[in-house]
């Protein structure tokens, strides 16, 4: 017989974690939002009404007391820590899928505790004294454990097929790391092809679900089958894989930790294309300077690009480095060390024409983590869209490598804010021009938010343009109850000869360019 696999799933975990962080009651409803859109909710949030997919606006109308959170992996993970450690500590062997979702081997937990039954119930007890609820699966493959934990369901042994038979299509895509992105785009066509069980498409012949769909739905036809899943350690590992660093100082803090996991991944995984192997299942460990000795194993449905890796090792050592008191470590971290437990042929790597993981971008990424490495982790950051009314406003610089999270909402509404197009380059320091009619007199805004005159001509510096169009001006008043924060100004476009294009900001009587259209 096969080995089986137990699941334990925290349900709603991104929202528990939110809950826990703002030190929220159990009772008190709880959303958590990507992109202006609900992607977890708490049992009393979806008493209310709350589901996923809802807008936040919606979601908020059909509950007001609604606690609203923005998601945060490395929170969901550092808090997570210490459930994954309680189970680990029961049953040894834990591999954490993501933040509220693990698997282990269930013939050590059963053969311990007596019965696959009985450690079940143990470990509902463990999760339970580390501060939270989950529910337990077993079942003989890694996917059908994940399903039957959702269920609260214990398999019986070649029973995996009977018990998906009747669920939703849907399920087969309900967990995002077992499953390719585009899952979900799958179970839509076979919603309208007519299979709406997993029974039904399981019942499909695994010639024509190969000849008709890609990799991903033949993996998924197999979950449905119960049919064995990838093998774990299906190649042997190539010698010296793994990446350890000597860390001295000892890191102690997040954005340390962060940085040397960073660059410890892009190491590992130059090692792995120079063997054309792809990383399934990492394994994180830390030494400290008092010899504590800390391992997780990460467990992907994807081979881990180098920006995944990179995550999973800041979860973690956000997770030991921040965990409660009693399982914190007790000194810094003096040795990190990455090695690959699994590994699958670089081929299922597949690399991007456009923004993926080609040759190209691999060979760049290299570099602006080496210039990191001589001149400190601010010195590269790349632009995330941001919330504001102006262009500048709309670019949040984050250092490259870390978490994307603009300073502000951008799907929140703006009013005032600058009309599409935006300009295609944005000017940091906002050189100041001048704006004349045709008597050469200058342009300025007044206090009812127009034109003093009809501009003719636009000077910067040595050059001086006749200015053939304009738009505006639209009047920019914010903060006006902050004495010390207030901000009055007014911007205008004007179209110059040569179809150049400016975005003029009048702030103080004086004109500047804060950008270019191209």
């Amino acid at each position: 017989m096969s080995s089986r696999v137990l699941a334990v799933w925290c349900p709603d975990w991104p929202a528990v974690a939110a809950a826990a962080a703002a030190d929220l009651p159990a009772t008190r409803p709880v959303a958590v939002l990507l992109a202006n859109r609900v992607i977890a909710c708490s049992a009393p949030a979806r008493a209310d009404g709350v589901r996923r997919g809802l807008r936040r606006r919606e979601a908020q109308a059909r509950c007001p007391e609604l606690h609203v959170a923005q998601a945060d992996p490395e929170r969901d993970a550092r808090l997570f820590e210490p459930v994954a450690a309680a189970v680990d500590e029961a049953a040894p062997g834990v591999e954490v899928l993501r933040p509220g979702l693990l698997v282990l081997a269930a013939r050590g937990a059963s053969r311990y505790f007596g019965s696959e039954e009985a450690a079940a119930e143990r470990l509902v007890d463990v999760v339970a004294a580390a501060g939270a609820e989950c529910q337990i699966g077993i079942a003989d493959e890694l996917s059908t454990a994940v399903i039957a934990a959702r269920h609260a369901a214990l398999v019986p042994a070649g029973e995996g097929a009977r018990f998906l038979a009747p669920l939703p299509i849907a399920e087969i895509a309900a967990e995002p790391s077992l499953a390719a992105a585009d899952r979900a785009d799958l179970v839509d066509l076979l919603r309208r092809l007519g299979l709406r069980t997993v029974g039904s498409f399981a019942a499909l012949s695994g010639v024509d679900v190969a000849s008709r769909f890609g990799a991903d739905a033949v993996r998924a036809h197999r979950t449905a089958r119960g049919e064995p899943e990838r093998p774990p350690s299906a190649r042997a590992l190539p010698p010296d894989l793994e990446v350890e660093q000597q860390c001295d100082p000892p890191i102690d803090r997040i954005d340390a930790a962060a940085f040397a996991g960073r660059a410890m991944a892009e190491r590992l995984h130059a090692k792995l294309s120079g063997a054309a192997v792809a990383c399934t299942r990492l394994q994180v460990s830390a030494t400290t300077g008092n010899g504590e000795h800390l391992t997780r194993t990460w467990r992907c449905a994807e081979p881990l690009t180098p920006e995944g890796t990179a995550d999973r090792v800041r979860w973690q050592l956000d997770g030991w480095l921040t965990g409660r008191s009693g399982s914190r470590p007790t000194a810094g971290i003096t040795v990190l060390r990455l090695e690959p437990v699994e590994v699958v042929a670089a081929g299922a790597l597949q690399l991007g024409l456009w923004g993926g993981v080609g040759e190209e971008d691999e060979r760049a990424r290299r570099a602006l983590i080496r210039v990191q490495g001589l001149l400190g982790g601010e010195s590269v950051r790349v632009g995330v869209l941001s919330g504001g009314r102006g262009p500048a406003e709309r670019i949040t610089l984050v250092p490259l490598g870390g978490e994307l999270v603009p300073e502000s909402d951008p799907t929140a509404p703006w009013p005032g804010r600058l009309p599409e197009p935006a300009p295609a380059t944005v000017l940091p320091n906002i050189p100041t021009v001048s704006l004349e009619d045709r008597a050469g007199g200058a342009v300025q805004v007044t206090e009812r938010g127009e034109f003093s005159a009809v501009p003719a001509r636009l000077r910067w510096g040595s050059r001086d343009w006749e200015v053939q169009g304009w738009a505006g001006p639209w009047p920019v008043d914010e903060r006006w109850w902050d004495v010390s924060a207030a901000r009055a100004a007014a911007r205008a476009q004007v179209l110059l000869a040569e179809s150049r294009a400016l975005l003029l900001i009048c702030e103080g009587g004086r004109w500047g360019v804060e950008g270019i259209y191209e």
